[in-house]
C-alpha cells in the first residue's frame, strides 16, 4: 500500500493537482464574495433568495444532527431505510425541481428540439464530470466503501469522513442557488423544502455514524451541524454561476441534476445496499420519491 503523503508533500509532487484546488477554491470564494456584494451594495433579489434557501438547508442539517445527542446508534436495517428515503427525495428534487424546469427554459432558448434536449444532456454530464472532479482531488472517506482521492495523511482521520460529507453537500446547496436564479419561486421553493427535508434524516444518520468511531458525542453532532455550512455556501456559488441566465440558467439547472443524481447513484445507494438490506433501501427510497412528487406539486 501506497504510504499517504502530507499535504504539502503532495502538493510538492502534485503541482498540476495544487494548482486546480488553489484555482477552484479562489473561483468559490470570488463567486460567494460577489454574490454577497450583490445583495448587499446592488440590493438583488437572487442571491438573497439562494442565501435564505441555503440556510434553510443548513438549519434543517442542524436540526437532524442535535438528535444524535441523545439516540443510540440505530439498527443497521433503519439506517438504510432512512439513508434511502433521503435517496428518493434528492432523486426526486433533482427530476421534479431542476431536469424538468431546465428542459422548459432550454426550449424557450432553442428552436430545435434537439438542440434544446443536447444542451440540457450537456448540462447532465457536465455536474457529473464536476462532481467526478471534486472526488478526484479532495481526500475523502466513506463509513463502507473506504478511501477515496488523493492518498494524503491528516492529523486527525475522522476529516476524511468530515471531507465525505462536505462533497455530498456541494451539490445539495448548489442546486438550491441555481433553483433561485431565475427568482422563480415555483422552482426554488419545493427544491428547497425538497432537500431540507431530506436533510433530517441523513443529518442524524450522519451523526450516529460517526459516533461508532472514536470521537466523542458531542463532537460527531457538531461536524453534522457545521457539515451544513457548505449548503449556503454552495447556494451563493451557484447562483453565481447563473447570474447572467440566458443559456447559462438550464445548463446549470441540469448540472445541478446530473451532479445529484450523481451522488445518489455513486455513493447513497451503494451505502444502503452494502449490508444486506436492499428491500428496506429500496422501499425506502420509493417512499422518500413518492413523498417528494407529493411536495412538488403541492408546492409548486
Amino acid at each position: 500500500m501506497i504510504q499517504p503523503l502530507t499535504i504539502a508533500d503532495y502538493a510538492r509532487r502534485h503541482k498540476l493537482w495544487a494548482c486546480f484546488c488553489a484555482l477552484f477554491f479562489l473561483i468559490v470564494f470570488f463567486s460567494c464574495a460577489s454574490a454577497v456584494y450583490d445583495i448587499l451594495v446592488l440590493n438583488e433579489k437572487a442571491p438573497l433568495y439562494a442565501l435564505g434557501a441555503g440556510m434553510v438547508g443548513f438549519a434543517a442539517t442542524a436540526a437532524g444532527s442535535i438528535p444524535g445527542l441523545f439516540m443510540n446508534k440505530l439498527s443497521d436495517r433503519t439506517e438504510d431505510l432512512m439513508l434511502g428515503s433521503a435517496a428518493g427525495m434528492m432523486i426526486a428534487a433533482a427530476f421534479f425541481s431542476l431536469l424538468m424546469p431546465a428542459l422548459e427554459a432550454s426550449d424557450k432558448l432553442f428552436a430545435n428540439e434537439w438542440l434544446s434536449m443536447a444542451w440540457v444532456i450537456f448540462g447532465i454530464f457536465l455536474g457529473i464530470v464536476f462532481l467526478l472532479g471534486i472526488n478526484a482531488i479532495t481526500p475523502h472517506e466513506h463509513f463502507e466503501s473506504g478511501a477515496e482521492g488523493p492518498e494524503i495523511q491528516v492529523r486527525d482521520g475522522i476529516w476524511l469522513f468530515v471531507l465525505a460529507i462536505i462533497i455530498h453537500n456541494v451539490p445539495e446547496g448548489m442546486a438550491m442557488g441555481i433553483s433561485f436564479a431565475a427568482e422563480d419561486m415555483q422552482i426554488g421553493v419545493p427544491l428547497t423544502a425538497a432537500i431540507a427535508l431530506q436533510d433530517l434524516p441523513e443529518g442524524l444518520a450522519v451523526v450516529l455514524a460517526l459516533c461508532t468511531t472514536s470521537i466523542s458525542r458531542v463532537k460527531a453532532v457538531m461536524i453534522g451541524v457545521l457539515s451544513g455550512l457548505m449548503e449556503p455556501i454552495g447556494a451563493l456559488f451557484g447562483v453565481s454561476l447563473t447570474a447572467q441566465l440566458g443559456y447559462a440558467y438550464p445548463l446549470g439547472l441540469a448540472l445541478s441534476a446530473g451532479a445529484m443524481f450523481f451522488v445518489v447513484f455513486h455513493e447513497v445507494i451503494p451505502e444502503t445496499h452494502r449490508r444486506g438490506h436492499q428491500t428496506a433501501a429500496t422501499l425506502g427510497l420509493m417512499f422518500g420519491f413518492c413523498l417528494l412528487m407529493v411536495l412538488d406539486r403541492g408546492l409548486g
